[in-house]
């Protein structure tokens, strides 16, 4: 089964149409996680055509539809544009490198979310939990060793 096609029964398990635009963003993010709108947007250029003609401001409603039916994540480190990921559902955390920007994902250590609990809930139903470690990445903290 193709990408296309995964895409395609994805949408369609969603309730979503299977659009050639919500096609083109799944297949484009595919193996590219933490992808920005404008990474997207250069990836799926080359097959604009085959994307629908698919727009700037097409694209961002595109990636609100698939977010908003839990196919895609988005994550807003701070100080850093909206990324988009695929891998969604199972509560991870992210690494990001202060110099260079680099994002890795980091699996919960309890596994089932929210995976951290706060001190008090003051009534809140906590269903997820968004931790964002920052610091150097091993490049970048090799190349500010030799500086």
């Amino acid at each position: 089964m193709t990408m296309e096609q995964l895409a395609s029964d994805l949408l369609r398990r969603k309730g979503l149409r299977s659009t050639a635009q919500r096609r083109a963003v799944l297949t484009a993010l595919q193996g590219h996680p933490h992808s920005t709108a404008a990474d997207l947007e250069t990836r799926i250029g080359t097959d604009r055509a085959e994307a629908g003609g698919l727009s700037r401001q097409g694209l961002y409603n595109v990636l609100e539809d698939l977010t908003r039916a839990q196919l895609v994540r988005c994550v807003e480190p701070a100080g850093s544009p909206a990324r988009y990921e695929l891998r969604v559902g199972d509560n991870h955390h992210h690494l990001v490198c202060r110099r260079c920007g680099l994002i890795e994902d980091v699996d919960c250590s309890v596994g089932v979310a929210p995976c951290l609990t706060p001190d008090e809930d003051r009534g809140f139903a906590v269903d997820e939990a968004e931790i964002t470690w920052w610091g150097l990445c091993a490049q970048c903290l090799q190349a500010t060793a030799q500086e």
